[in-house]
């Protein structure tokens, strides 16, 4: 019961993230709202929720201790400007100039610069698993862009380059993260770093520089959603899940993802896919799995280089 549980709160999560993407595309298309003004407001509120939830327990500690100590001060800020800020604001861009389904499988492309940083900085080789995931990755990118021909691109050349700074600005955003969390709790890491990165875009984005003039009661729905359900409760859901659950079963499960990305977006939004996309889309997922599922040890020792490489 306990791993349904822990199965049931990834699932639950990773839907809740596909389902706010499809929201935020159909804000700016719709709604005319900016990707700078919703990724600001996204991040500081749930910034503040997130550690006000974090100082009711234990949390409060390590609250003070970020302040206490310029080590971790300085950590949380890059975090949060790189990798928090980062992630979102290229993953929001990228749902404006395309659409959710592309911006969501464009950022699962992570892990392949993930392992292409083990591959170059740390000097890892790559499994054949992990060569034959890329593969299957850059495969798959290139069929869900052009639907099998390079006549019919099926996104601009500015989405395509949003898409794979989200990718890169993830991967950063994964490896910075597990080095952090060797120091703070998750929960603090990721509280500071939305806040950071939403006070951080607040110089150049002000929250209250908005035009309501066009929103109703479903607007304020939708913008509420993308913050409570697809920020802060998908995070607790999925961070909670590893006390029933390994790691690798997480990631596994998070696949869901991409899915429901797709099937929101072709159901709802009336996004097009044709076959070959159809194709791409299943083997970049197929990707996400085959890195999931490498050895528990290989796992072990490519976090022990990257703690080494970070100290």
């Amino acid at each position: 019961m306990d791993k349904l549980k822990g199965y049931g709160m990834v699932v639950i999560a990773s839907i809740l993230w596909a389902v706010s993407a499809a929201i935020t595309q159909n804000l700016f298309s719709n709604y005319g709202m900016s990707a700078e003004w919703l990724v600001t407001i996204r991040l500081v509120i749930s910034g503040i929720l997130i550690l006000f939830f974090a100082s009711l327990g234990s949390g409060r500690v390590h609250i003070i201790a970020v302040f206490k100590h310029k080590f971790y001060l300085v950590q949380v800020v890059i975090f949060g400007i790189i990798g928090m800020l980062g992630a979102q604001y290229t993953f929001f861009m990228t749902i404006d100039t395309s659409n959710a389904a592309v911006a969501t499988l464009l950022q699962y492309m992570a892990p392949v610069f993930i392992t292409l940083y083990f591959l170059i900085v740390l000097k890892i080789k790559p499994s054949l698993l992990e060569i034959s995931a890329i593969i299957m990755a850059l495969v798959g990118t290139f069929l869900l862009l052009t639907n099998g021909s390079l006549q019919s691109i099926t996104i601009t050349p500015k989405a395509f380059i949003w898409g794979i700074a989200s990718a890169l600005t993830l991967a950063f955003y994964t490896i910075h993260s597990g080095f952090m969390v060797r120091h703070l709790p998750s929960i603090i890491v990721v509280g500071f770093g939305m806040l950071i990165g939403g006070l951080f875009m607040c110089l150049f984005q002000s929250p209250f520089d908005v035009s309501t003039a066009d929103w109703n009661v479903k607007v304020i729905l939708q913008i509420a959603f993308v913050i409570i359900f697809g920020a802060i409760l998908p995070f607790f859901l999925f961070m909670d899940s590893m006390r029933y659950i390994t790691p690798k079963e997480s990631s596994l499960l998070g696949c869901t993802e991409p899915l429901s990305a797709i099937i929101l977006s072709i159901v709802w939004l009336n996004t097009s896919f044709g076959v070959y996309q159809a194709v791409g889309s299943a083997l970049i997922v197929l990707m996400v799995v085959l890195l999931a599922m490498r050895p528990s040890e290989e796992k072990s020792e490519t976090k022990k280089v990257i703690v080494e490489e970070e100290v």
